[in-house]
């Protein structure tokens, strides 16, 4: 998400009054939680989510990162009339108005077609374009007003803080980097401020190009729409649609902050040109530098023209004469009285729980199978042990991982200690990368993450399951077909794919492929030396198809290699002699003196 910066009380068309009023009204329905620090004159903080609008589960799509506060102008944004020619376009005039209400170009065009595109695959969700221009605005200031290309792709990246738990949520990487530029930590990416791992999940191409790419706002507001209409959603119903802003950013504050853009772009907007749009009043970055590409803010600020706060002194209009109304001519200047001490001491905020690592290892297994390690986490206040807080360990990945019955998010409540452990994580059968992602269920949450790996199925040892002689005459099939048997540390490994390969001596000694001599047959009749696709049993076993022998005679080996590393080797003989018998021995001569 972009950076969360302060919310500017609005001048213009109202006194400094109201506009305090206003915001006031909409910050008291907010109910206390996760503080976020806001610069400038902000008064409001940024609250967590009550029970009365619980987030749908799972990690949100920007991982909670901050956003950017300002609340709309309080004068309607109804365009007032519009100039001949294209409304937003180099050829044409944009329609007068709020220019709070001017979205760029591109950025309205990829909100209605994805808008479009949701009403013919998902008609029951209802998602409204202005909607998605609400979050693009509280997201990235509509893609930095609108600081795109020709195709939607932003001109520089739009990449939030780092999310290492200093501050933020705690997410180690999840794309390697592909992304966000980050190996060791995650960040929220694009105009619509995705994480990477969330990308994975509900990217899109919207624009054609072949490819998903966050940076793209056709792509990301087609994927944002989407996951707004995720389990069945009727987006005109209040429930759902609290529910899937929620999704985005798990805090009443946001929910409260993207409903009141939703309502002000619903009365009334305008198109500008690409790059003109108004961005937030701040222009503090989330990371690094203006400019740099690396923050949500940089760039230069447009004053805002909808009451916004510019930045420079309210001039009232002179009255006749050059008098200012209401004014009285200044007097003596008098000294400055001795300010008063308070009479309350402020309150002391409450401590915050905070979770850290108990000592979790690697997080690794094969696929189909219980890991071995459990995530376990420990509960602090103010460096002591904290028992009986809740905690909530989620699962997010592309991979089939679960927790013990199944589920995918469980709360448990920590010890006297304050440790609390996960339940045993299932592989399941898709291989990949997934994070445990571990929150305290509180007013002001702390979270922690574990990332794992589950691999492909693999066998350290193959034996044969029999003893059987392995020979045939020319031009026939051999006497008995191979069957084998695969462990992986001494238990059954089912499901690892194996290649069988026929080879000969070569002229060095070593073993070489066999161009001639046993063969299989594959499904047409024709013949291969080497046949892969093989996959053992449940119970580990594996019995390969019908071998043949060709007019070649000789000895030669079949070679069965497993995924893991398991290799076996097995004689083969082809001869024209009919298979050796074994004559009786004689039997003993009784003799008589």
């Amino acid at each position: 998400m972009a950076a969360h910066f302060g919310r500017r009380l609005r001048r213009g068309a109202t006194t400094t009054a109201v506009a305090a009023a206003a915001v006031a009204a909409l910050s008291a329905s907010q109910a206390p939680g996760v503080t976020h620090t806001v610069s400038g004159d902000s008064h409001g903080a940024q609250d967590d989510v009550t029970d009365e609008a619980t987030p749908p589960p799972g990690t949100p799509v920007t991982g909670d990162s901050p956003y950017y506060t300002d609340l709309p102008p309080l004068k309607s944004p109804t365009p007032t009339g519009t100039a001949p020619g294209t409304a937003g376009t180099p050829g044409g005039t944009a329609p007068s108005g709020a220019a709070e209400a001017g979205i760029p170009a591109t950025v309205l065009a990829a909100y209605k077609r994805a808008e479009q595109t949701i009403a013919s695959s998902d008609p029951g969700c209802k998602v409204p374009w202005q909607l998605l221009a609400a979050i693009g605005k509280v997201e990235s200031g509509q893609a930095r007003g609108g600081r795109v290309d020709a195709n939607g792709t932003t001109l520089s990246p739009i990449r939030g803080p780092v999310l290492n738990g200093v501050g933020f949520a705690n997410i180690p990487d999840t794309d390697n980097g592909a992304y966000d530029g980050d190996t060791v930590y995650d960040r929220a990416v694009g105009p619509m401020q995705f994480i990477p791992s969330t990308w994975a999940t509900w990217g899109q191409d919207a624009n054609g190009d072949g490819r998903k790419d966050p940076n793209n706002i056709y792509d990301a507001a087609l994927a944002a729409g989407r996951y707004l209409c995720a389990n069945d959603r009727d987006l005109t119903q209040a429930n759902d649609l609290e529910r899937a802003i929620l999704g985005y950013n798990r805090s009443r504050a946001y929910l409260n902050t993207v409903l009141s853009w939703f309502e002000y772009y619903k009365k009334g907007t305008h198109q500008v040109p690409d790059g003109s749009g108004v961005q937030p009043g701040s222009n503090t970055p989330d990371s690094g530098s203006p400019g740099n590409g690396s923050g949500t803010g940089g760039g230069t600020t447009a004053p805002s023209q909808g009451g916004g706060d510019t930045g420079a002194p309210v001039k009232e209009p002179a009255a006749p004469g050059g008098k200012q109304p209401g004014k009285t001519p200044p007097g003596p200047a008098q000294p400055p009285g001795k300010p008063k001490p308070p009479t309350t001491p402020p309150a002391k905020p409450a401590p915050v729980p905070v979770l850290e690592n108990a000592g979790t290892g690697a997080l690794t297994a094969m696929a189909g199978r219980d890991l071995t390690e459990r995530v376990t986490v420990r509960v602090k206040t103010e460096g002591r042990p904290t028992a009986g807080q809740q905690v909530r360990f989620e699962i997010t990945g592309t991979t089939a991982t679960v927790f013990a019955g199944g589920k995918r998010s469980v709360v448990l409540r920590t010890a006297a200690d304050g440790t609390v452990t996960a339940p045993v994580l299932e592989a399941g059968d898709r291989t990949g990368t997934f994070i445990v992602r571990a929150t305290t269920v509180a007013p002001k949450p702390s979270a922690v993450g574990f990332r794992g790996k589950i691999t492909v199925r693999a066998a350290d040892k193959v034996v044969r399951a029999d003893e059987k002689p392995l020979t045939a005459a020319p031009g026939t099939a051999f006497a008995h077909r191979i069957a084998v048997k695969a462990t992986y540390r001494d238990t059954v490994a089912p499901g690892v794919t194996a290649v069988a390969s026929v080879v000969t001596t070569g002229a060095d000694g070593e073993p070489v492929p066999a161009e001639k001599g046993p063969y299989f047959k594959g499904p047409d009749g024709t013949r291969l030396n080497v046949l892969g696709g093989l996959t053992t049993a449940a119970d580990g076993t594996l019995t390969l198809p019908e071998l043949y022998a060709d007019d070649l005679t000789g000895p030669f080996q079949l070679k069965l290699a497993l995924v893991g590393g398991a290799v076996l080797t097995i004689d083969l003989t082809v001869t024209a002699d009919p298979a050796p018998t074994t004559s009786p021995s004689p039997s003993a001569t009784a003799t008589t003196p």
